[in-house]
C-alpha cells in the first residue's frame, strides 16, 4: 500500500504516479481500423432507424457507420459533423447507453448494441488528424454577431454561424474557451488535451474571434453588445452552485465538486493534488460520479455517494453508477444531509433517512468525513439578462429570448437536458435561426 493511503486530512500523493496514471487512463480506448470494421459491420443499417431518432443532433447514424464500413472514415466524420461539430468531444462523453445504444435494434434483440460512440470516435479522430477543416465558410455576409460563452452551446453556434459568412466574436470567462468540456468532465474520460484541440481545429473554419476572461456582468453587459453586434447569443451555462443549507456547510473540506473536477482537469501533475482519505460526495447526478470516481483514482480510501432520493432515480446513468462502484465508490440512498461536524474542518456529516418524496424518517447516521463535495446542481448566476422561466432563461424552440436580437442555449436556457450533446444542437439551432432572421432583416 502507497505510504499516504491512510493518512488523515486532504492530501496530495496518496497513491504513486505509476497506479494514478492507470487509473487515468481513457476510459474507452480508440478502435484500431480492424476492430472498427468488426463493429461496423454489426449495424444492421436500418430504415427509420431509431438511434438517429434518438440523437439530440439528428445525425444520421447508419450513413456513417456504413462510410466507416466502406473503409472511408473521413467521409462518415463529414456526415458527423455536419451535424454535431463537436462530435469528438460527444463521442467520449456522450452517455450512449440512454439514448442512441439503448434503443439500437442489437441491444433489443441480443443485450449488446453497436457501439456507436466508439465508431462516432473512430471517424471523427481520422479526420482531425489530418489538420485539416472539412467545411468552408460562406460568402461574407458583414454581420457580427456576438456569442457569450465558450461552452458546447455557444462553440456550435459561433462555428454554424461563421460557416455561413458572418463574423462571430466568442466570449468566454474563463482562461480557456471549452466550458464543461474543457473544465467540467472527469479526466478519463477526455485524455491527450483533447478538448483543447477539439477547439482548436473548430476554430479552423475562420471567422470566430475569441476573447477570455470576459464575463457578462463584469466585463460586457447585454445592452452594449446589443447596441454593438447585429446579434448575441447567450451560452455561458451555469456559474452558481447550490448550497449544502445545513449547519456547518462553511467548515474547511467542504467545496463544490465542479471545482474539484476543474482543479483536477487543469492540475500538471496528477499525484500533486490533494484529496481526502473520507470523502463524501452528496448528490446523484453525472458530476457527483465524476468527483467519487476520481477521488478514488486519487488516493481516497473511502469514498461515498449520498443521494436523497432512490437509486433508480439518480441523474447518472446505471452505466455511470456501475462504473462507480465497480471502483469501489458506496452509493447510499433515500438520505438527506443535515448538519456538518468537525472544529473548523469538517470530520463528519450528519444524514436523515428519507421517504421516496423526501419525508424525514427521524433515523440519522453520520459518515466521517475529511473532504465533502457540493454536487446539488448549478444554477444561473443572476444578473443582466432576459426574462427567465423558472430559474433559467425562457426561450422558444428556436432559443430566442424575450429579448428581440437575443438568442440563448444550452445549460442556461430553459428546457434542456443538461447534456453536451444537446447543448451542441441548440447553438447550432439558434445559429440557423439567427441566420435567417439576419438574412430577412437585410433583404426586407
Amino acid at each position: 500500500m502507497d505510504v499516504k493511503a491512510l493518512a488523515s486530512g486532504i492530501t496530495p500523493g496518496r497513491l504513486n504516479k505509476a497506479r494514478i496514471e492507470a487509473g487515468f487512463a481513457d476510459l474507452h480506448p480508440a478502435l484500431d481500423d480492424h476492430e472498427a470494421l468488426v463493429a461496423a459491420d454489426r449495424c444492421y443499417f436500418c430504415h427509420d432507424a431509431p438511434c438517429a431518432t434518438a440523437c439530440p443532433t439528428d445525425i444520421d447514424i447508419p450513413l456513417f457507420i456504413r462510410q466507416i464500413a466502406t473503409g472511408t472514415p473521413e467521409a462518415a466524420a463529414r456526415t458527423i459533423l455536419s451535424q454535431n461539430i463537436l462530435g469528438g468531444m460527444c463521442a467520449r462523453v456522450c452517455p450512449t447507453e440512454t439514448l442512441c445504444e439503448e434503443v439500437c435494434v442489437r441491444e433489443t434483440a441480443e443485450g449488446k448494441p453497436v457501439e456507436i460512440g466508439r465508431l462516432q470516435r473512430y471517424a471523427t479522430d481520422a479526420l482531425m488528424a489530418q489538420s485539416a477543416h472539412p467545411f468552408e465558410r460562406d460568402v461574407a455576409t458583414g454581420k457580427r454577431i456576438a456569442v457569450v460563452g465558450a461552452g458546447p452551446a455557444g462553440l456550435s453556434c459561433a462555428h454554424r454561424l461563421a460557416m455561413m459568412g458572418h463574423d462571430v466574436v466568442l466570449f468566454d470567462a474563463r482562461p480557456k474557451p471549452g466550458g464543461l468540456n474543457e473544465y467540467g468532465i472527469a479526466a478519463y474520460k477526455s485524455t491527450e488535451d483533447f478538448a483543447a484541440r477539439e477547439v482548436d481545429w473548430l476554430m479552423g473554419i475562420g471567422g470566430i474571434e475569441l476573447r477570455c476572461g470576459m464575463a457578462l456582468g463584469r466585463d460586457l453587459t447585454l445592452d452594449s453588445l446589443r447596441a454593438e453586434y447585429d446579434a448575441v447569443f447567450l451560452g455561458m451555462g451555469l456559474g452558481g452552485v447550490n448550497a449544502l443549507g445545513v449547519p456547518g456547510d462553511d467548515k474547511s473540506g467542504v467545496v463544490n465538486a465542479v471545482d474539484f473536477i476543474a482543479d483536477l482537469r487543469q492540475a500538471a501533475d496528477l499525484a500533486a493534488l490533494p484529496v481526502g482519505r473520507d470523502v463524501v460526495v452528496i448528490g446523484g447526478g453525472m458530476t457527483a460520479v465524476d468527483a467519487a470516481v476520481q477521488s478514488k483514482l486519487l488516493g481516497a480510501l473511502n469514498v461515498t455517494i449520498v443521494y436523497r432520493r432512490s437509486q433508480e432515480r439518480m441523474a447518472a446513468s446505471v452505466y455511470e453508477q456501475d462504473l462507480a462502484q465497480a471502483k469501489g465508490v458506496r452509493i447510499i440512498c433515500n438520505a438527506s444531509p443535515v448538519a456538518v461536524h468537525g472544529n473548523g474542518a469538517v470530520r463528519e456529516i450528519e444524514f436523515e433517512f428519507t421517504d421516496d418524496d423526501l419525508s424525514p424518517t427521524g433515523e440519522t447516521f453520520r459518515l466521517p468525513a475529511d473532504q465533502v463535495f457540493r454536487a446539488i446542481g448549478q444554477t444561473l448566476v443572476p444578473g443582466d439578462l432576459p426574462e427567465l422561466d423558472g430559474r433559467k432563461i425562457a426561450v422558444d424552440g428556436t432559443g430566442r429570448t424575450t429579448l428581440p436580437g437575443v438568442w440563448a442555449g444550452g445549460d442556461c436556457a430553459a428546457g434542456g437536458d443538461d447534456l453536451t450533446v444537446t447543448a451542441v444542437a441548440e447553438g447550432r439551432d439558434a445559429a440557423e435561426d439567427i441566420h435567417a432572421s439576419l438574412m430577412e432583416q437585410a433583404n426586407g
